[in-house]
């Protein structure tokens, strides 16, 4: 089956990954992504990232449920679906002997309709170091060279595999501006990143991933949005948290104290902060400091990889 733009290009279902041992690393994960879209998968070391993209790009056989890349599959259907897909791994090894442009012309000898190798140059901002060899470029620029070999062949789906290890911040930046021309001309990309950042600016749509599951997956704002935003403040001159009006009918869900700071979550931050403030001008008082953000990505990861363990480690416990 052939793949459109409405279909989605990427279908995992009930994915599952055991290496020997018995180690499962991929524990039945189910997610699609669309046509032209950015899908980041996040996680810790050993969540799973690199096993599950290593079964999309048809590098090994799942254990277990269902992968399908532009219709086909990915292992068993290899010769249909690599011509058509870039894969930017983790690490790339190249002759250190051989030029920068040597290298690329010698990968399009093995890439079906290539596209000129000063143009897969120019577009990772290497079109001046053609003539440099390989030993010789800074692990940023290797980065650099990784991606213009994976965008090679016009790729209708790229895999990238933490894209922007080792750049330098304009060598980021640029990747992320590359990344999105991409996808505003129809490349559908997967990529992993540890740059939440990233993740944030990029991506369509995630999923984290934590001991082989998803544990949240949306666009960023509605993984963001599970988690409550933050105000904090200073308390007034002789004022004390207990004169304050009751957390409870602020709508706040927890709150820490650090000297006269007082840090404040909740879900419903406008009323929060609508009816903190409304208090502090009926008693005349200013709030110093004070400060009313929404969940960051990184704090929405960092919760829910904390909250996924101790879930896990409480099951283990009634298992034991």
């Amino acid at each position: 089956m052939e793949t459109n733009e409405h279909e989605h290009v990427i279908e995992v279902t009930d994915l599952r990954r055991v290496y020997g041992g018995g180690f499962e690393a991929v524990r039945g994960i189910t997610f699609h992504v669309k046509h032209a879209e950015v899908f980041a998968l996040l996680g810790t070391n050993g969540a799973g990232k690199t096993s599950t993209v290593e079964l999309l790009e048809g590098l090994a056989a799942p254990a277990g449920g269902r992968v399908r890349v532009l219709g086909h599959d990915p292992y068993t259907e290899r010769a249909a679906v690599r011509p058509r897909t870039g894969v930017m791994l983790q690490e790339g090894g190249f002759p250190s002997e051989l030029t920068v442009g040597e290298t690329v012309r010698m990968w399009a000898g093995c890439t079906s309709g290539a596209r000129p190798v000063e143009e897969a140059l120019e577009l990772v901002g290497l079109g001046r170091r053609s003539g440099v060899r390989v030993k010789q470029l800074s692990g940023g620029e290797r980065r650099r060279l990784d991606l213009a070999l994976a965008l090679l062949g016009k790729p209708e789906v790229l895999f990238l595999d933490e894209p922007t290890t080792g750049l330098d911040a304009e060598g980021r930046r640029d990747t992320w501006e590359l990344v999105r021309r991409l996808r505003d001309t129809g490349t559908t990309v997967l990529l992993t990143t540890h740059y939440l950042e990233e993740a944030e600016g990029l991506a369509d749509r995630l999923a984290i991933l934590h001991e082989g599951r998803i544990a949240a997956a949306g666009t960023p704002a509605e993984v963001t949005a599970s988690q409550p935003a933050r105000i904090s403040f200073e308390l007034p001159d002789s004022y004390f948290l207990g004169d304050l009006p009751s957390l409870g009918e602020l709508g706040v869900v927890g709150h820490e104290t650090d000297g006269r700071v007082v840090r404040l979550r909740t879900h419903e931050v406008q009323r929060t902060a609508t009816e903190l403030l409304v208090w502090a001008r009926e008693a005349g008082v200013e709030l110093r400091g004070l400060d009313v953000r929404s969940a960051s990505l990184e704090e929405a990861f960092l919760r829910i990889a904390g909250r996924a363990s101790a879930v896990a480690a409480e099951k283990e416990e009634v298992a034991a």
